[in-house]
């Protein structure tokens, strides 16, 4: 699978069979043209981990680690394809591009042990074994994604680096950067400064569920520089992993609107007297649909473009989801923008607000992708849908022609509280277990092979309103997303065949990876002390609707 250790998935007969191999100071690394990046990380991370040098060279006593580009090698396992074979002469890992090199290095690291995960060597020394092995593998999915927030809570520049290492360890290749909200404007816009100078912070925050009585009186906010975003795009470039920034239209603006208030409904709200909104939920305040409105969001997006280049990020997420339409009703603006447009009512200004970026995206070369509200108005051959609203959006969109990314909020959200505890700290939605996880389909039964030829992958949504730092995202994310991870990459039987007993167990191996790498994974017992929020309200009732 793409985590734990196992019988790798597409491992041909007899894998792990054979003669061994062990790394040591006179193993040298031999890579290939085209291999240089995987060379860097595997010197850095395994290399740290190991003690060894694991220096350029052609072969020597010690043997060698053999990169190659060699797509005939991996067949019909695609690009990110591998294959990885270990034996008394050393280790030769085939790759059907950089990218399937790469993740045949993540199989290398977790075949040598927990320790391998370290940033340095433990005291003494000790022989880096690795297994008589052939592996051939692949990913079901080109899309395997990660979608988080550091809209509602912002995540330090650091930590977001952080997560596209235990992305790239779980063979996720997408990042879903959810930059824009109504509790805070996250990106530097340089010709709109006041984006960040006023979006970015606010004056509190709810602590809990909206629901709760309880406030966290401290100022909140952050944002990134437009170098600290070239610098995550980067890092994650080397790690072949796609960074997809998501900018929110017409709803989910409240930021915006106090940053700029000639941007919201100025005819039937004071503007001027929104601040960045400081509970969660939906807020009701969202972009007046005017031309000075397109303009100001094109030239928000002709930044983004910069800074997410079109080979490493070809989608741009425009959100398009829950967007009230109260204020329009009430506007006399609105309602006259309405007739102007021959629309017929605030649903299809909505969808007018959507088309005219998805025309505006695709005139520069990219690709709309946006939750799957975008579908109602219809929408141009190459925009994408997020389905979060079960599978029903997702199938729509597929059997229309859409390419699709399944994420459903009922599987694979996972600020979902893990169990139905008291202990779970601050509980929301719905009950999903690591079991429940595992046992999460993408592609939904019985959709026919040319709809389903539209299902990019799947991406697990983590939604930080109830996450307020690291240790939080860690505790809700681990190890769940191992779970999600190998539906993901693998190829897996049917949801009620899975064999839950044998994930379980290669687990008990993943635990100590990720306890290696620093994560504040839930336990399988439970939380600890420190990861309780005793007294917090949450969401605990099973099943209840996603907005209550």
């Amino acid at each position: 699978m793409a985590t734990a250790e196992r019988e790798l998935p597409g491992a041909g007969a007899g894998a792990g069979a054979g003669i061994g191999f062990a790394l040591d100071a006179a193993t040298v690394l031999d890579a290939g043209p085209g291999t240089e990046g995987a060379a860097r990380w595997l010197r850095a991370t395994v290399g740290a981990a190991t003690g060894l040098d694991l220096a350029p060279g052609a072969g020597g006593d010690g043997g060698a680690v053999r990169l190659r580009i060699d797509p005939d090698a991996v067949g019909d396992l695609g690009p990110e394809g591998y294959r990885l074979t270990v034996d008394g002469a050393g280790v030769t890992l085939r790759g059907g591009s950089a990218a399937g090199v790469f993740w045949g290095l993540q199989t290398l690291r977790q075949l040598l042990g927990p320790d391998a995960h370290r940033r340095a060597p433990l005291h003494g020394t000790r022989r880096w074994e690795l297994p008589g092995t052939d592996i051939a593998d692949g990913p079901r999915f080109p899309w395997r994604g990660l979608m988080l927030d550091v809209a509602r809570h912002f995540m330090p520049k650091d930590d977001v680096l952080r997560q596209l290492d235990l992305m790239a360890a779980h063979k996720l290749n997408v990042l879903h950067l959810h930059l824009t909200d109504d509790q805070g404007w996250r990106i530097e816009i340089r010709r709109h400064p006041r984006l960040t100078e006023a979006g970015s912070w606010r004056a509190r925050s709810k602590w809990g569920h909206r629901a709760s009585p309880l406030w966290n009186e401290t100022p909140h906010g952050g944002f990134y520089t437009q170098d600290d975003i070239r610098e995550i795009v980067a890092y994650a470039a080397a790690r072949h992993i796609s960074v997809v920034p998501e900018i929110d239209v017409p709803g989910h603006s409240q930021a915006a609107i106090a940053a700029y208030p000639e941007l919201g409904n100025t005819d039937v709200v004071d503007t001027t007297a929104l601040s960045v909104w400081d509970t969660w939920g939906v807020s009701p305040n969202v972009l007046a649909p005017t031309d000075t409105v397109l303009r100001f969001y094109e030239g928000v997006l002709e930044e983004v473009l910069e800074l997410f280049p079109a080979d490493v990020s070809p989608f741009v997420h425009i959100g398009g989801d829950e967007c009230p339409k109260d204020q329009w009703k009430a506007s006399p603006a609105a309602r006259a923008r309405i007739e102007e447009l021959g629309v017929g009512d605030e649903d299809g200004l909505q969808s007018w607000f959507v088309r005219h970026f998805d025309r505006w995206l695709a005139d520069r070369g990219r690709r709309l992708i946006g939750w799957d509200e975008i579908l109602e108005g219809g929408l141009a051959p190459g925009a994408a849908v997020s389905s979060w609203r079960g599978y029903a959006g997702g199938i729509t969109a597929a059997e229309a022609g859409h390419d699709v990314v399944m994420c459903p909020e009922q599987q694979v959200y996972l600020d979902h509280r893990q169990a139905p505890g008291e202990d779970e700290p601050m509980p929301i939605g719905y009950v999903r277990t690591l079991a429940d996880v595992y046992r999460f389909e993408p592609v939904p039964p019985g959709l026919a092979p040319e709809a389903a030829a539209h299902i990019l992958g799947t991406q697990a949504n983590v939604w930080t309103e109830v996450m307020e730092n690291r240790a939080r995202v860690d505790y809700q994310t681990y190890p769940r997303l191992a779970a999600f991870a190998e539906v993901a990459w693998s190829r897996l039987p049917a949801p009620d065949a899975r064999d839950h007993a044998d994930f379980e167990r290669r687990m008990t191996a993943h635990y100590r990876r990720l306890d290696a790498l620093g994560v504040d994974y839930r336990p399988p017992a439970g939380p600890h002390p420190w990861q309780r929020r005793p007294g917090i309200l949450g969401r605990p009732i099973e099943g209840a609707p996603p907005n209550v």
